[in-house]
């Protein structure tokens, strides 16, 4: 079986999956771009976990499978990369005070914490999966998948978990603190119920 053959049969064993992936970059993409708009409001923080939550999944699939190899041992020119500033300023707009927040460099190394943004992280995401999608809108599927898997493992699997530790912090925060005198008025009828 020749090479071509070989990597004609893997493509098609990953076509799906190609498609699954493009399906959820470009649902990822537009609606972190309806945020960036401002037409999110109150809902904002919600649809970018949500966006996220599904575009992580499908890159841990990525992850977690072999290693995709293309054919070709240099990367083809996806044409010029989408602009994400504009996206990313949106985004730091729309999420206003809840935009930064800390975390732990390393888990192990708890004295190291570095501050990360939510909106530079989702950009980073949107980057990675549009220049993917370019891939695969040439017809490359084998490039598309390697890229994408590449990617996640380097950066946007990172950046993304990393954003989505954050919003689902934010969410948590918003429904769960109580205010103290509430706290200690339900405690205190509570204690003397009869």
């Amino acid at each position: 079986m020749s090479d071509t053959t070989k990597e004609r049969g893997r493509e098609s064993v990953d076509a799906p999956l190609a498609v699954e992936m493009a399906a959820e970059s470009r649902a990822f993409l537009e609606t972190v771009t309806h945020v960036a708009a401002g037409d999110g409001d109150e809902a904002s923080i919600s649809l970018l976990h949500l966006a996220l939550s599904r575009i992580l999944a499908t890159g841990a699939r990525l992850g977690a499978q072999r290693d995709v190899v293309p054919a070709d041992r240099f990367e083809p020119d996806a044409g010029p990369d989408d602009d994400m500033d504009p996206l990313r300023l949106g985004l730091v707009s729309a999420l206003g005070e809840h935009d930064e927040y800390t975390e732990t460099i390393d888990p192990q190394a708890l004295d190291e914490v570095a501050l990360g943004s939510i909106a530079d992280d989702i950009a980073c995401v949107a980057s990675d999966v549009a220049h993917g999608l370019r891939h695969l809108e040439g017809g490359r599927v084998d490039e598309a998948l390697w890229w994408w898997q590449y990617a996640y493992l380097a950066t946007w699997g990172q950046r993304g978990a990393a954003a989505q530790r954050a919003l689902v912090s934010l969410m948590a925060h918003d429904r769960l603190d109580v205010d103290p005198d509430v706290a200690a008025e339900a405690e205190f009828d509570a204690l003397h119920a009869r």
